[in-house]
């Protein structure tokens, strides 16, 4: 007799600053459940709401050991189909079959997508500080615990523009000067790689907040730094000046956190025109695309390098690194780290070690929540600051 799913559940809670939500889905064996990552941490009410009134109903009852007919017919259940709120609520119940589909296997996720192609997972962290000598000092302390690849940011997203001159009766609040932060990050990248030299694998995050043309400028100013990569050089409105960007230089480039359509990364691998499919795994859906498009960047050799903030639930990141730990195009791992109470909240979150992180070996995910302690952390509800960042001249900029 198949096993079937009596319960879907939503957890959620806030234990380290981010909203988080974790989907669990209870089954017709006793004490058998599995875990899944619906964090969307902007709009996390939308996905439980998501859940508990849409999706729910429509997997009651279903065969746990369907994933694939579940997901395809999930996804078009409600004819509109993708956006960041159905991508999240789905990977929830997606990620938790999976976990279900090991543990009944007695089998980490890693061995059923395909066995292990590495022991561990190479990881960066983020520094960062005000001037250039602040984020140098912020990697040298990324270095001396083992970590050889950083990401390096100096004032945040964006930057921390100097003095503007700003119209009379422009808003209070954030602002971002695209060419401010073109010079003071490009000053600060020379800095830090001519300070640390070049056995330290140096990263950095645009956000998207350039128009094309100076993103292509940006690019091409980078490319003697010699980044590994470049991330989220340009927004998803505008995919195709990724073409102009790779005839003007050969800085790696990594996309695609923002992406909702299983299909908006298609032209980038097909054309080459990056180097890093970088995913919000939940975002996109769940475990069973993020398997897809890892094949699919293989056949083009592009590697891996799946979202991995704060925001990602530890059920997600356990996810992550069972995707890194058997993709053979595995290339980076974006990690966070977590303090004490995330990894008493759950229980079997991954470890790192001298810039690695490990799988534990355990069925499914090999991650669990202590729902007693979650409950003691509720989601608190606040009006998000850093999107509503604007121009010089007060007008929007995208986040």
């Amino acid at each position: 007799m198949a096993t079937t799913i009596q319960d879907v559940q939503t957890i959620l809670t806030q234990p380290a600053g981010c909203r988080l939500v974790v989907v669990k889905v209870i089954t017709s064996e006793p004490g058998l459940y599995g875990l899944g990552c619906a964090t969307f941490t902007q709009r996390f009410r939308a996905v439980h709401a998501a859940i508990e009134h849409h999706l729910k109903p429509f997997v009651l009852g279903r065969d746990v050991s369907r994933i694939e007919e579940l997901w395809q017919m999930a996804m078009v259940n409600g004819y509109w189909r993708n956006g960041p709120v159905l991508n999240n609520a789905l990977s929830g119940i997606d990620m938790a079959l999976w976990d279900l589909k090991g543990k009944q296997a007695g089998m980490p996720v890693y061995q059923l997508l395909g066995g292990k192609c590495r022991e561990a997972a190479a990881v960066y962290r983020h520094a960062g500080g005000d001037d250039p000598r602040a984020v140098e000092d912020s990697v040298r302390q990324f270095m001396e615990q083992g970590y050889r690849y950083i990401r390096v940011q100096q004032g945040g997203y964006g930057g921390k523009p100097g003095e503007l001159a700003k119209p009379e009766g422009a808003p209070e609040g954030a602002y971002f000067d695209p060419r401010d932060y073109m010079r003071t990050q490009l000053r600060m990248i020379e800095h830090v790689r001519s300070a640390v030299g070049p056995e330290v694998e140096l990263l950095h995050d645009v956000h998207e907040r350039l128009q094309p043309i100076d993103a292509v400028q940006f690019a091409k100013d980078l490319e003697p730094s010699k980044l590994f990569f470049l991330e989220d050089l340009l927004a998803p409105e505008d995919l195709e000046w990724f073409a102009r960007v790779r005839e003007q230089c050969a800085t790696p480039l990594a996309m695609g956190e923002l992406f909702n359509h299983p299909r908006e990364w298609q032209p980038l691998i097909a054309g080459k025109l990056i180097d890093f499919v970088r995913m919000h795994v939940s975002q996109m859906g769940g475990l069973t695309l993020a398997r897809n498009v890892a094949l699919h960047a293989d056949l083009y050799g592009l590697r891996t390098a799946w979202h991995g903030p704060g925001d990602v639930s530890p059920v997600g990141h356990a996810a992550n690194l069972h995707l890194d730990v058997w993709a053979p195009n595995f290339g980076i791992q974006e990690w966070c780290g977590f303090p004490p109470l995330v990894y008493d909240m759950f229980p079997g979150l991954p470890e790192e070690r001298n810039g690695y992180l490990y799988p534990n070996d355990q069925p499914g995910l090999g991650i669990d929540v202590d729902e007693g302690l979650a409950a003691r952390y509720p989601c608190t509800d606040i009006v998000e600051e850093w999107t509503q960042t604007r121009l010089p001249d007060g007008s929007p900029a995208r986040p």
